[in-house]
C-alpha cells in the first residue's frame, strides 16, 4: 500500500505539519473536514448553512477529482452542524453533487466549529472507481 496526498488549487492547504486535506491509500481517499472558509482561510464564503454547504460540497469535489475519483464514488460522510435545524438545507445542497446511490451519512451537532460564523463541517471517504459500472 502507498500513500499520496492531493490538492487542488480550488482548496486552501493547511499551515505545514498540521494535516492534509485529501490522502489516497490504493483506492481510498481520504478528505478531511471542510468549511465554507475561502482562500485567504478567514473569509467565509455563505451567509446560511445552503450556501456553506455548496461551497463544501464543491470543495469536496474538488480535492476526490484531484484524487482520481469521482463524488459518487464517496461511501461515507459525516455532517457536523452548530443547528440541526440546517440540517434539510444542507440536504438541499447535498442533492445538487451527487446522483445514484447517496452515501452514507451521520449528522451530528456540535456546539461550536472552529469561528462562530461556520454552520457545518463535512469530512468524507471514497473508493475511487466503485461508483462505475
Amino acid at each position: 500500500m502507498k500513500k499520496n496526498r492531493f490538492r487542488s488549487p480550488a482548496v486552501r492547504e493547511p499551515a505545514d505539519k498540521r494535516w492534509s486535506n485529501c490522502l489516497r491509500v490504493d483506492d481510498l481517499i481520504l478528505i478531511s473536514g471542510m468549511t465554507a472558509r475561502g482562500q485567504d482561510g478567514e473569509t467565509l464564503l455563505g451567509e446560511n448553512a445552503y450556501d456553506q454547504a455548496k461551497v463544501v460540497f464543491q470543495k469536496i469535489k474538488d480535492l476526490v477529482e484531484a484524487a482520481g475519483g469521482a463524488m459518487d464514488d464517496i461511501v461515507k460522510m459525516t455532517i457536523f452542524v452548530t443547528d440541526m435545524r440546517d440540517n434539510s438545507e444542507v440536504w438541499k445542497a447535498r442533492q445538487e453533487f451527487f446522483s445514484g446511490d447517496f452515501p452514507a451519512c451521520s449528522l451530528v451537532e456540535v456546539s461550536a466549529l472552529a469561528k462562530p460564523e461556520i454552520l457545518l463541517e463535512i469530512e468524507a471517504i471514497a473508493v475511487a472507481g466503485c461508483s462505475k459500472d
